[in-house]
């Protein structure tokens, strides 16, 4: 499909025009993002751990600051896929896999290939492609939404959940242009630049791209195959890259510690443990810190804890402070069954780290094993200030109610939980059941019931 030919603006980006000449309304964004966000919280083949999620996100968030007017905010999540690619759907939505954080070189090639998505993005590519189907291509689209994602990421995982000329079809309306790609990587640039990476990752990356598979035609890595790649793009990514001031980026041992965790935390436990043995021995890494951590977190997955005790000490003795060791030095206390260690090292953590969720969650998660409802809820409303959407803490707020017997506040949690779930609902039939519950003082029976009505609302709206 192509798109009209643009207008050539000072920084050699097209004018986009009219927003509402792309077909899909905000509403309709809206709407199929929330379609697509259900399927990705109930999916098995992304990658939930919180912790490689705050890392994803927080490299988003940095990369998206930078890139102009947004339409709204930006979603990344991670899919547990070890092919090299990544993605943009409706709603400003990018999928990041596995494979592709663990391919990298640096984080500035990675920051290279978010930014490319998130150019897609700002240049409203998907929309302006699906214009061509302005009758049914959203509600299509919403109604197949996680084959679709299944599909990109892996062909294979799209089987059982919709026929395979309905996913090709739906397939091909997102398979970006030539000119596509090089506005992304037109934007991507300026976004990396203004980001402080170095611009110079993203030719470098392609470029590994295609000489890795120049003599292995038809096993394209999965970014070759959905965003169309030349030498004529590299040249002129690189030509762009080279009129920006170069500068040296060190990784963050954000990016080096939740690239070991992907690896420690997928596949299979006793490989993950032996690989990591291997790359120590050999001494095959850039930083050795991170891969004590990856081994540390692949041996409590084993089940070997008195191996992964002796790693947490190696960290405490030879690496700098870091909130991710700081987690599982407490999480392998708990695993241990030395709950008053685990719980003075999870306050010290958030001492230290006072909003970082991977301590959060594991502290909540003790004081609920330790039968202490009233801390953990003490805990979740203070953090509940800084992650006011979170639906895990809204989970743990529910679970603690229950311990403490208290049916309506419960369900009103659960229901909170599941709204923000993108399962709407889900969450009405919680504030249903909270309606009915026996318990309950008069103020929140009415707080129930008008969060119940403003839901029912929401579920009536046309746009939805």
């Amino acid at each position: 499909m192509l798109l009209c030919a643009p207008v050539a603006l000072a920084d050699g980006l097209p004018d986009l025009g009219d927003p509402a000449q792309t077909a899909l309304t905000p509403q309709d964004e809206r709407r199929i993002g929330e379609e697509i966000m259900r399927d990705v919280n109930n999916s098995n083949d992304v990658i939930s751990d919180v912790e490689v999620v705050d890392y994803l996100q927080g490299l988003g968030y940095r990369l998206a600051s930078n890139s102009g007017d947004l339409p709204q905010k930006f979603t990344f999540f991670v899919v547990n896929d070890p092919s090299i690619n990544a993605f943009a759907l409706p709603g400003s939505i990018i999928g990041v896999n596995s494979g592709l954080i663990t391919a990298v070189d640096n984080e500035s090639e990675l920051a290279s290939v978010v930014s490319h998505e998130i150019g897609h993005v700002v240049q409203h590519h998907i929309a302006r492609m699906m214009a061509k189907q302005k009758q049914n291509a959203w509600q299509s689209f919403a109604a197949m939404a996680f084959a679709l994602l299944a599909a990109r990421s892996n062909p294979q995982l799209a089987g059982g959940t919709m026929e395979a000329a309905a996913a090709g079809s739906i397939q091909q309306q997102l398979d970006y242009t030539r000119e596509h790609e090089r506005e992304a990587d037109r934007v991507g640039l300026q976004i990396l630049d203004s980001a402080g990476f170095d611009t110079r990752a993203m030719p470098a990356f392609f470029e590994k791209l295609m000489k890795g598979t120049r003599f292995s035609e038809g096993i394209a890595p999965s970014f070759l195959r959905t965003h169309p790649l030349t030498t004529e793009r590299i040249a002129d990514t690189r030509n762009r890259a080279e009129q920006t001031p170069y500068r040296q980026v060190a990784d963050s041992a954000g990016f080096n510690f939740a690239r070991a965790r992907i690896r420690a935390i997928t596949g299979n436990a006793n490989h993950a443990v032996e690989w990591f043995q291997s790359v120590l021995k050999e001494k095959r890494y850039v930083d050795e810190a991170s891969q004590h951590y990856g081994y540390a977190v692949a041996l409590v997955r084993a089940n070997k804890l008195a191996d992964a005790r002796a790693e947490i000490a190696w960290l405490r003795d030879h690496a700098p402070r870091n909130p991710m060791t700081e987690s599982l030095a407490a999480n392998l206390l708990m695993a241990t069954g030395d709950m008053g260690q685990a719980e003075t090292r999870y306050k010290q953590g958030l001492a230290a780290y006072p909003n970082y969720r991977g301590l959060i969650y594991g502290y909540a998660d003790l004081l609920l094993a330790t039968n202490q409802p009233d801390a953990m809820l003490k805990l979740i409303a203070d953090k509940q200030q800084a992650y006011p959407d979170d639906a895990h803490l809204y989970e743990l707020k529910s679970q603690a109610y229950t311990r403490q017997g208290k049916q309506l506040l419960r369900h009103q949690a659960q229901g909170e939980a599941y709204f923000r779930q993108y399962d709407l609902r889900g969450a009405i039939e919680q504030m249903e059941l909270a309606t009915r519950s026996p318990d309950g003082d008069f103020y929140q029976k009415s707080s129930v019931e008008a969060r119940l009505k403003q839901l029912r609302a929401m579920l009536d709206e046309p746009s939805r």
